[in-house]
């Protein structure tokens, strides 16, 4: 051990150590470095040369160094033009530092660390394990072959370490360490463990080269069987490269675009090269070509953004349609439930394949209430685009699922054409007329139906024509049907079904104002000041020349009436002109629809009742008449449950006859003849049951009903009074007849909120669980004229038949 001074310069460097015995070159361009330097220089040309602990401190200090550096003799210090400094150090001792001071430079007292003795065999054992792991390490090509040759030079086991741990590139800690570290065997076994950890991480370096070698060998040869393979292709097509160009290469780009899974990647990477092997001509080339097209234009990966304003979407819901309360309430809560599940989803609650999901919704109702057209308003609300896919009449799976490629002109289903059309994979989807679906040898598509709307499949829809599965799990599906009882029960099990009601008199006169007259005056090239109808004139438009329960008609009969006002315009005749309700016999001809009314007056053995159809409600009248004879006649094109309706209120009177003061000889030897008008329209339903029981007690007994009521409801042969459906079109009907009183099922009391409040208002309403409630409201007089006996009395004659005159002059009533 050299005699060193107490007091020495130190010069910090960074992310590297010096250990003893080495002869090292150090660049020094900070000033308190180059200050250290030349201190050294003036006085015994002794350094301290120390790492820093953050080699990122530009001005370190004391305690920014590490306490043991190495004490080195400065041999040659040569200024540079830039005004850095190079120095030439022998490396001496480990030295251990105290006592940093700081002036134009950092100067430390240092001492010697002193080594314990080491065990001379272990020290022998250590240096050979030293030597076989150097070798090994080295043999990978880490160190120069100079310096590995340099370092087997060393007799010296301690040097002999210190210049591996120099070459080798371990972090400075550990380098640090191995400085430190006074005691010779010691520092060998740290030293041994640094080099176990170099060599595994050199092992899977070489594991890792090697695997990237392989891929790249693997892509090259692909490379180069691709370019033999354009070559030959050229030299058979008579040295043309043609216009189609490497089109296998396109599909490629297209694919590393699209992001795929990695299944449906692999499966259509086979594709490609199928198509880079054939000759372009091959029929099975432009297959795989068609097939490669549709694939690639599928919008994998592509959405719409939703537009979640809640308040916004009910603006545009209700600019667009008019009523149908419950659908757009639906939409409301689905874009606020979508609203919600956004939100948790940035939070991190939930994960997106749970904000994506759609529901499944199918829109019943009579034609030509709004169902098709509201679709097109939710995707305008939504944001979404819109398909619309017809599968009225659609009798073969293959509308659904697609063809299979090995058929001549195979195609996709539709819903993967309506997917590719809208450019985004949540578009709205609308299944129209999903009950008039038909069946063949074929295959069933209402079956195939099924995988597309369960939300817990459809994400992995599988087309014939595509092979691989496509998401249709973010697309919002929304079905149309007249009649749901034919959709199968499978079917209507996955969907929400949302029922439209027909339309009132007064929402079509509110649509025919806002949007029917504006669309049909400008097709029909009419400005809104050429033409004004009055509210009359809708209104009997509405209810003497259409019965329907939607719009279409209606439509149909305005266009008529601006295609014959366009007409007198153009030829001068008027300017403009008002349409009253006066007018529509001159436009339109004469009514063709003459609403039911009410009885002029109460009389024997007539009851009111009513019915529904698809396209509303209404009255009818239930006559029944007795003479001598036997048994129950009933006629007016009756259905069997009608029928059944009959029977069934002529054993409850016989079975009441004794409380109803009602003589059972003469029930049984009298013919009982119900009949219901209208006899050239088939009627059917249990509903009518009220009306029987009430029209044939009142011929029966000869007390009247009253013709100011009208009834709905199934009775029972126990006398109760059970609910039935299409109430709030029903009661539509007797409002507009004229009737004042309803009698209903008391279970039914409920269906009455569907009625808007102007109407309920206007009329007064009897809920009734028993027949007896039902007869104490219909008949006049109630249940106390049925407790004693009374004449039975015949009905009234007809009245007086008019005048020939008066004939002549009454226009003759079109039979409905």
């Amino acid at each position: 051990m050299p005699t060193l001074p107490q007091t020495v310069p130190v010069c910090p460097v960074r992310g590297s150590v010096i250990y003893p015995t080495m002869v090292q070159h150090i660049d020094a361009s900070r000033a308190l470095s180059i200050n250290a330097i030349e201190a050294a220089m003036q006085g015994e040309k002794v350094i301290l040369i120390v790492s820093q602990r953050d080699k990122d401190v530009d001005d370190p200090k004391g305690s920014d160094l590490y306490d043991v550096g190495t004490a080195c003799n400065v041999l040659r210090v040569r200024k540079n033009p830039d005004g850095t400094v190079q120095m030439l150090v022998s490396a001496v001792a480990r030295v251990k530092a105290s006592n940093y001071r700081r002036g134009d430079y950092l100067s430390a007292d240092i001492a010697p660390l002193q080594a314990e003795a080491d065990s001379p065999v272990e020290l022998q054992a250590l240096s050979r394990e030293l030597r076989e792991r150097f070798d090994t390490i080295a043999s990978n090509g880490k160190i120069s072959a100079e310096n590995v040759q340099t370092i087997h030079a060393k007799d010296d086991i301690g040097e002999m370490a210190d210049h591996i741990a120099f070459n080798l590139d371990f972090k400075l800690e550990d380098k640090q360490a191995l400085l430190e570290q006074a005691s010779l065997t010691a520092r060998i076994r740290k030293l041994l463990t640094l080099l176990d950890t170099e060599q595994e991480v050199q092992a899977v370096q070489a594991k890792i080269r090697a695997q990237v070698k392989e891929e790249i060998d693997k892509n090259q040869r692909e490379y180069y069987l691709r370019e033999q393979m354009k070559v030959i292709q050229k030299e058979l097509q008579g040295g043309d490269d043609g216009e189609e160009g490497d089109e296998a290469e396109a599909f490629r780009a297209k694919l590393d675009q699209l992001d795929l899974k990695p299944e449906v990647r692999k499966d259509l990477d086979r594709e490609v090269n199928r198509l880079a092997r054939m000759h372009p001509d091959a029929a099975e080339a432009s297959v795989i070509r068609t097939y490669l097209t549709w694939v690639t234009e599928l919008p994998w990966n592509t959405r719409s953004e939703d537009q979640l304003d809640v308040t916004q979407a009910s603006q545009i819901l209700d600019d667009d349609h008019y009523g149908l309360e419950k659908v757009k309430d639906r939409v409301l809560e689905f874009l606020a439930v979508r609203r919600l599940r956004k939100e948790r989803a940035e939070r991190g609650e939930l994960s997106a394949e749970d904000v994506n999901k759609g529901p499944i919704l199918v829109f019943t109702g009579p034609p030509g209430v709004g169902k098709t057209s509201i679709a097109q308003s939710i995707a305008k609300a939504l944001g979404r685009k819109y398909v619309r896919i017809a599968l009225g009449g659609a009798r073969d799976e293959s509308d659904i699922r697609g063809h299979r490629r090995t058929y001549i002109g195979a195609m996709p289903g539709r819903l993967i054409q309506g997917i590719r059309s809208a450019g985004t994979k949540n578009p709205v989807i609308l299944l129209d007329e999903v009950d008039k679906l038909g069946s063949s040898y074929q295959g069933d598509p209402s079956a195939a139906l099924l995988e597309v709307l369960d939300p817990a499949q459809n994400q992995h829809f599988t087309d014939h024509y595509l092979g691989v599965p496509f998401d249709l799990s973010e697309a919002m599906f929304i079905a149309t049907a007249n009649y749901p009882e034919q959709i199968p029960a499978a079917l209507m099990d996955r969907m929400e079904v949302i029922d439209f009601s027909s339309y009132i008199e007064q929402e079509k006169l509110e649509i025919a104002k806002r949007y029917l007259l504006p669309r049909q005056l400008a097709a029909n090239g009419l400005k809104p000041n050429q033409i004004a109808f009055t509210d009359a004139a809708l209104e009997k438009l509405i209810s003497h020349y259409t019965r329907e329960a939607g719009v279409r008609n209606l439509e149909r009969e305005i266009g008529t009436v601006a295609r014959k006002v366009a007409r007198r315009i153009a030829t001068g005749e008027v300017k403009r002109v008002k349409v009253t309700e006066k007018d529509l016999d001159r436009y339109l001809g004469q009514a063709r629809h003459i609403p039911e009314t009410e009885g002029k007056e109460d009389m024997v053995g007539v009851s009111t009742g009513m019915f529904y159809t698809p396209v509303g409600g209404d009255i009818l009248f239930v006559e029944t008449s007795t003479s001598p004879g036997k048994g129950l006649v009933l006629t007016g094109q009756l259905g069997d449950v009608m029928k059944e309706s009959a029977r069934a209120a002529l054993t409850y009177i016989k079975a009441n006859a004794e409380r109803f003061h009602i003589d059972k000889a003469r029930i049984d030897d009298s013919e009982i003849h119900v009949h219901v008008p209208a006899g050239a329209i088939p009627k059917e339903g249990p509903s009518a049951g009220g009306a029987m029981v009430t029209s044939l007690i009142s011929a029966l007994t000869g007390i009247p009903a009253r013709h100011d009521v009208a009834m709905t409801g199934e009775m029972t042969l126990t006398g109760r009074y059970l609910p039935i459906g299409g109430l709030k079109e029903k009661v539509l009907g007797a409002r507009r007849a004229g009737i004042k009183h309803i009698i209903l099922p008391k279970a039914n009391e409920g269906d009455l909120r569907d009625i808007p409040l102007h109407l309920r208002s206007s009329m007064r309403f009897h809920p009734c669980e028993t027949v007896d409630q039902v007869l104490d409201v219909a008949l006049v007089g109630g249940l106390k004229a049925l407790e004693t006996p009374a004449t039975v009395r015949p009905c009234r004659p007809p009245k007086r038949p008019p005048s020939a005159k008066a004939a002549a002059a009454t226009p003759a009533r079109k039979p409905t």
